[in-house]
């Protein structure tokens, strides 16, 4: 659906150490970095999708970021690296039937309020 997104964030080292760890298990890395005003590149294996973060001054609002997950255990692993990283929890690991019968997925808050979301479509779930 989309190319790349570019957001800025406050603080560029503590960003980036967070999406780099909690985004790990969803075989996310970084692909490409510039000075923090520039930022980071960060995709998928397989994918030419990019996150890009970088420095801003500004006072971003917060954004809601959900990431694809291969299975279930990508869901609890994203859920588990995000909280080590300093993510705040904002809703474990577990199916969300409001959304369909097989959305399961994990929510955090990241170090700019952000909430990232991992998700996994189980496909054919009653």
């Amino acid at each position: 659906m989309f190319d790349h997104v570019k957001f800025g964030v406050s603080d560029y080292a503590a960003s980036k150490a967070f999406f780099l760890q909690a985004l790990a298990p969803l075989g996310i890395a970084a692909v490409g970095e510039g000075v923090p005003s520039y930022g980071i590149e960060l995709c998928q294996a397989g994918s030419e999708a990019s996150l890009c973060l970088h420095l801003s001054q500004d006072k971003p609002a917060p954004l809601h970021l959900a990431f694809s997950a291969a299975s279930r255990e990508q869901v609890d692993a994203f859920y588990r690296a995000a909280l080590a990283a300093g993510g705040r929890d904002n809703g474990p690991p577990g199916l969300r039937p409001h959304y369909h019968a097989g959305y399961y997925a994990a929510f955090v808050i990241g170090p700019d309020g952000h909430n990232i979301e991992a998700v996994f479509h189980e496909r054919g779930a009653a």
